[in-house]
């Protein structure tokens, strides 16, 4: 039995929880948990809810020296408080921030980071945080670009006249691609969406949205996301989207690769060509850029008369509903975990960062062997 603990999120702008009150009440009777006071008040997941279901609230420091095992959904800001022997778990980003995963296993601290989650495998999908989160934002994209638009989504008979429907352009149709379609579909649009790889293409065809053609091939990796461009592709693949971009109300931009830099889809001279009015929604934003040039997370900005929302964390904005898809998520992980991590296991390897004062993830260790000068 290990006491598991449950930090508030220190992230600026972060509203979510790694646990709710639900599933802290399923988890009680194997585990005791530690809340600390406030972790879900911006959740709308009050210190009574917490302690109806079951657990004890205690202050940060009492939940850090109590707690054998603490959840988060990033990486708290007072990390260097974790003592040796303890396990922390959240979305940890160890690909794009190594440096705290050298941090970790100094410290002698076991990290396990869900965004390394192998998402192809079919049972680790009930701990696949990454596409609970996604659908979140994908749904709240579809949102904020209708309230920043203009104009309607659907087409609307009136007295005075006919009103077009929005046109409204979705690239990437992962998890919150596909998401982005159907909601923008939901409130009436015309919706086309676009993705470079073959499977997905036939996804949006699903939906009832129209597939946009570029004449491009169809490219995809083995983990079923979409690998990095070459260079000829990628200018192929601008020259081609330069044209379509400007002839829709409203673009969506979803598309990622993991540890890497989001792909540029909308250079500075196609957000140029855009109508005045127009609304750009870019969901990969995030510290290192974004699939529109110029983004600035956490920013709304108006280029030429074009509407550009910098949204890389829209699943905060939906706390309630993105605290209890993720608590979910980790529940499911910490019932297949072991005392110890088995590295054998395809699912604790793929995500144990560090352990036993190592870094025993290959594609991190080989990111900080990489940097070391």
């Amino acid at each position: 039995m290990a006491t598991v603990g449950v930090l508030r999120e220190t992230a600026e702008q972060e509203r979510r929880v790694a646990l709710t009150p639900d599933v802290v009440r399923r988890l009680r009777d194997r585990d005791p948990v530690l809340v600390e006071s406030g972790a879900g008040s911006h959740a709308w997941f009050g210190d009574d809810q917490y302690r109806a279901a079951g657990a004890t609230i205690g202050d940060r420091e009492q939940v850090y020296a109590g707690s054998d095992v603490l959840v988060c959904v990033h990486p708290p800001c007072d990390v260097d408080r974790l003592r040796p022997g303890q396990t922390v778990i959240g979305l940890l980003a160890p690909l794009t921030d190594p440096g705290l995963a050298g941090r970790l296993a100094a410290a002698g601290v076991t990290a396990l980071s869900l965004d390394l989650l192998p998402r192809t495998l079919s049972r680790a999908q009930p701990m696949d945080a990454l596409t609970s989160q996604a659908n979140v934002a994908g749904y709240k994209a579809a949102i904020v670009a209708a309230e920043a638009y203009g104009g309607y989504f659907p087409l609307l008979m009136t007295a005075a006249g006919t009103v077009r429907p929005a046109q409204v352009l979705v690239l990437g149709a992962g998890v919150a691609g596909l998401q982005a379609i159907a909601t923008a579909r939901r409130l009436g649009a015309v919706v086309t969406g676009y993705d470079v790889r073959e499977p997905a293409r036939a996804e949006i065809a699903s939906t009832g949205a129209a597939v946009l053609d570029l004449g491009d091939p169809a490219v995809a990796s083995a983990d079923g996301y979409a690998r990095a461009l070459t260079a000829e592709e990628s200018t192929a693949q601008q020259q081609a989207l330069q044209e379509a971009v400007t002839r829709f109300d409203v673009v969506i931009t979803t598309a990622q690769v993991p540890g890497r830099r989001p792909p540029v889809l909308i250079p500075a001279t196609t957000l140029a060509g855009m109508r005045p009015g127009s609304v750009v929604v870019d969901l990969a934003a995030g510290p290192h850029g974004g699939n529109v040039d110029g983004s600035v997370a956490g920013t709304t900005a108006l280029v030429g008369g074009v509407t550009l929302i910098a949204a890389g964390n829209l699943a905060a904005t939906m706390p309630q509903a993105a605290s209890s898809a993720y608590a979910k998520n980790l529940l499911a992980l910490l019932a297949a975990l072991t005392p110890e991590p088995d590295l054998k296991d395809e699912i604790q390897a793929a995500v144990t960062v560090t352990h036993a004062g190592h870094i025993v993830h290959p594609a991190v260790r080989e990111l900080l062997e990489g940097a070391a000068p």
